[in-house]
């Protein structure tokens, strides 16, 4: 429940983002400012699906560092290899637009349970004290909350977006994702 609290208020507020800052500013005349108002939406997802990503990279690379069952690995190597390329898009998305690659009022650093399944540094703490099967039940219970937190970012860009790649990049999110969701799921079922 406590987990829960703070995912719907940061959903909320990034539906809010995403349906609110949709329109060109009418003070904002051409220019790469009325781009980058008309994208505010765009400019919010890969601003926060930035980190969000880092932090299932370094989940993965958790993973990968440790013995863990064959099909977690998998998962791990998975998941960073289509993980770091889409941070890598993200990020000369934000260059391209002219935005800074953290949201203002966003803190990529520290303690970012408030975000759409992020991990609090108390999880990740004890993830990294996690060992063997342990490990494996920990990393899949975590990275399944993760996974359903970019659903929610995707999921909105996808009702706001006039971007084409933007789509592509948040419909890959969805299908991907899920398929890795239901294979975890099943995972955990196992243990």
């Amino acid at each position: 429940m406590r987990a829960r609290l703070p995912l719907a208020a940061t959903a909320l507020a990034l539906a809010a983002v995403l349906s609110g800052c949709s329109s060109h500013s009418s003070d904002m005349a051409g220019g790469t400012a009325a781009i980058v108002a008309g994208q505010q939406g765009d400019i919010a997802f890969a601003q926060l699906m930035i980190p969000h990503h880092e932090q299932a990279v370094e989940m993965a690379d958790l993973a990968l560092e440790r013995e863990t069952s064959p099909e977690v690995k998998a998962l791990a190597e998975q998941i960073k290899g289509a993980q770091d390329p889409e941070i890598e898009q993200m990020t000369a998305w934000l260059a391209a637009w002219g935005a800074p690659t953290q949201m203002p009022g966003v803190e990529h650093s520290g303690d970012h349970a408030g975000m759409p399944g992020m991990m609090s540094d108390d999880d990740m703490s004890a993830l990294a004290d996690a060992q063997g099967a342990a490990f494996d039940e920990k990393w899949l219970t975590l990275m399944i909350a993760h996974h359903e937190g970019a659903l929610t970012m995707a999921q909105q860009v996808l009702g706001t977006t006039t971007d084409a790649e933007v789509r592509t990049l948040a419909e890959a999110v969805v299908a991907g994702q899920k398929a890795e969701i239901t294979e975890m799921t099943a995972l955990l079922a196992r243990a």
